[in-house]
């Protein structure tokens, strides 16, 4: 362990100082069932849909504000009829001793989601907290971070945490996020400023660093030890390597650790003299055996991994799909890594979180559903081509409807199968079909591939290009969508493809990772109980074209065996009831194995 002078030469204060929460605007009148419209005049009112419940106001794409970033309700029972919706609950796990787990993270949906990383994060913290354990997150608290967001947000802490030479004051508030208990660590310097999760102005390894320690000292310095510490990513990763060589040694003796990772594509990549700044001797760790980059080996300097350190120094190792498993222990540089602690990698099946994604319930719906109705489904379908100009207003709803709509929500990333993408564009429209694509791209040059793409289809009647993320155009166009569209190069899980399925959108994927985990073809003899998709499995156009041929085959040839197949899929249990309990029972057999 690396020794520093004055390691105890902080200063614990406890506050109280509560920040009230604004009070929420909304769009829905329920006492007198009004609309407050902020649409054009150019908009539509539907009077014939449900006359006992609130009017629905068209869409159009010249509304000064797209339909996407109007004002919600916080809570909405309407629009469905009386319908036991299954809610996110996990049965109690009587022969599990309760357990305290602490997620420590970089996002946590929704207020700081980047990709899927998020969403697990607060569907696994929820489902633990329905099975009766204590769980709380710690994450940074990001500059943008949308505080009316949080609810009872207090600074409870004030302590100090070492980074390179130096003790940094540090503040730690306490919130409930979606009824989640979250620790947020604030530290003085400028760490964690700026406008996204991502992309600051400060060195994002050596904010996660600081991070990292300055959760364990959080612990220390409150007395707090969890039975579990679960950490995530790379971005999290030295946080084994800061608990086993020095907190271990000093007042923390009761946590064991979990790292789950979610894409093996992110490393950690860093140096001796970076990892060094988190008080560890960085030069200690640069073996086969620690930490070392074997990519690196013979390169001067060589590079160390925070991923690899975190996977030989955890008590466990996750991944998000069994699939994925497989696949990350025979391909890529960490294979020996994983292959030499496989007795404690084991690969669970992410879940969704259905208290977030709920068609029965969901709050950015212009119209519910279920699998026993769904005619709210036809409802949110139009609206969205209203809103998108993919269909016009003299333009009947049945003949809308009839014509298949494909959605793709991703990062705009090569991992993404960004050429299926671009061909599925052109395929989906000699079909006859229609297609929407929402995501960005972090890589400049194919943020302007797609912003000419865009420029080229947006005016178009049947392609749609929105190279941004919104969380609430999400949920309409998972809505909205007769197929939902992944063809991942690889896939560690996969959230959109359970999504899709939960809202009535049928999946078109690429066998790879989670997706084969979860999607199984229609026309697979051997899989016909199963089957709930359509799946190729080459990186191919001509792979892809199969399998969007067969499902508009389906779409428009079968229209019973169709809504068959989706009252089929959203009745299909991919919530966090059938993964959390493997998690649990992989915390007690770490919890049991204490050494």
């Amino acid at each position: 362990m690396a020794k520093e002078g004055g390691f105890f030469r902080m200063q614990l204060q406890i506050h109280s100082v509560f920040i009230p929460k604004p009070k929420p605007k909304f769009l829905f009148n329920l006492k007198h069932k009004k609309i407050e419209s902020f649409c054009s005049t150019s908009t539509l009112i539907l009077n014939s849909y449900k006359p006992n419940k609130p009017q629905l106001v068209w869409p159009s794409p010249t509304d000064e504000i797209p339909f996407w970033n109007k004002e919600f309700p916080c809570s909405d029972h309407m629009g469905v009829d009386e319908y036991d919706a299954d809610a996110d609950v996990v049965s109690n796990h009587d022969h599990h001793q309760l357990m305290h787990i602490t997620h420590v993270t970089a996002e946590m949906a929704p207020i700081a989601k980047v990709g899927g990383l998020g969403d697990v994060v607060t569907g696994l913290a929820r489902a633990s907290l329905s099975c009766g354990h204590t769980v709380d997150i710690m994450l940074p608290f990001y500059e943008c971070i949308p505080r009316h967001q949080i609810t009872d947000l207090a600074l409870i802490t004030t302590f100090n945490s070492y980074h390179d030479g130096v003790w940094i004051p540090t503040e730690a508030y306490r919130g409930l996020v979606s009824s989640i208990p979250v620790i947020f660590i604030q530290p003085s310097n400028h760490f964690f400023k700026g406008k996204h999760v991502y992309g600051g102005s400060y060195n994002e390894l050596d904010a996660y660093v600081f991070f990292s320690r300055a959760c364990l000292e959080w612990m220390q310095v409150t007395g707090t030890q969890p039975d579990i510490i679960h950490v995530h990513e790379w971005q999290t990763s030295v946080l084994p390597l800061l608990y086993w060589d020095m907190y271990h040694n000093l007042s923390l003796k009761k946590p064991r650790i979990v790292l789950s990772i979610h894409n093996m594509e992110h490393f950690g990549e860093c140096s001796e003299q970076q990892l060094s700044k988190s008080g560890l001797n960085g030069s200690l760790y640069a073996t086969i055996d620690k930490a070392v980059d074997e990519r690196t080996i013979g390169h001067n300097p060589e590079r160390l991994s925070l991923l690899k350190g975190g996977i030989v120094y955890s008590n466990a190792v996750v991944t998000v799909s069994p699939t994925y498993l497989k696949e990350t222990m025979c391909s890529g540089w960490l294979s020996s890594t994983l292959v030499s602690n496989r007795h404690k990698y084991v690969g669970i099946l992410n879940g969704i979180d259905t208290a977030i994604w709920n068609p029965a319930l969901d709050i950015f719906l212009p119209a519910k559903f279920h699998a026993k109705n769904l005619e709210g489904k036809k409802l949110c379908k139009y609206f969205v081509q209203r809103g998108l100009g993919l269909a016009s207003s003299d333009s009947a709803l049945d003949m809308q409807t009839k014509v298949p709509l494909v959605v793709c929500i991703t990062r705009l990333v090569a991992q993404k199968g960004l050429h299926l993408i671009i061909h599925a564009m052109k395929r989906v429209e000699q079909l006859g079909g229609k297609m929407i694509i929402l995501g960005k791209a972090p890589d400049g040059n194919i943020q302007r591939e797609f912003e000419g793409l865009a420029n080229l289809h947006n005016e178009g009647p049947s392609i749609r290009i929105l190279l941004m993320y919104s969380e609430e155009l999400s949920h309409m166009l998972y809505a909205a969508a007769d197929m939902v569209f992944v063809p991942s190069m690889y896939e560690p899980c996969g959230l959109a493809q359970m999504i899709g399925m939960r809202y009535g959108a049928v999946p078109v994927v690429r066998k790879t990772g989670g997706l084969a985990d979860t999607v199984f073809d229609m026309d697979d003899p051997q899989n016909q109980e199963k089957a709930n998709g359509f799946v190729f499995e080459g990186i191919d156009e001509t792979s892809l074209d199969g399998a969007l041929y067969r499902a508009f085959s389906y779409f428009k040839d079968n229209p019973n065996k169709w809504n068959n197949i989706v009252k089929k899929i959203m009745e299909i249990d991919n919530s966090w009831n059938n993964t959390a309990g493997k998690y649990i029972e992989l915390y007690s057999s770490i919890k049991a194995n204490v050494n």
